[in-house]
């Protein structure tokens, strides 16, 4: 249960120095890119380094950045299968799911994601 509190105090004052940051950036969009994501990372990285040491934490910072990776390239799937093929969103979603996947298991394979 403390586990739970600390994450939220920690992610609460991340994600307000990220919205505070993404306030004086230009233009206001960022603040929304800066809000909630990097906060909730971070909070948890940081409690997998004081539970588990950096060795965990290093391992899990390798598998956020995979995923974000493949979020990317996932992103950049669907909005093309929307826009070149006319598929529904669901189609489309689904369709991309599978390549998210293989992006996010090749980056972590690549780097030795799954090595202690």
């Amino acid at each position: 249960m403390t586990e739970y509190v600390v994450r939220f105090l920690i992610g609460g004052a991340v994600v307000s120095a990220f919205a505070m940051l993404g306030d004086v950036l230009r233009p206001k969009s960022f603040a929304g890119l800066f809000g909630a994501a990097p906060s909730v990372a971070l909070a948890t990285l940081g409690i997998a380094a004081y539970q588990h040491g950096p060795t965990y934490a290093a391992l899990q910072g390798t598998a956020m950045m995979a995923g974000a990776i493949a979020l990317a390239v996932y992103s950049v799937v669907v909005c093309q299968l929307l826009m070149r093929t006319r598929l529904r969103a669901l189609s489309a979603t689904l369709l991309a799911l599978v390549v998210w996947l293989i992006v996010a298991f090749g980056v972590l394979s690549l780097v030795g994601g799954g090595q202690t």
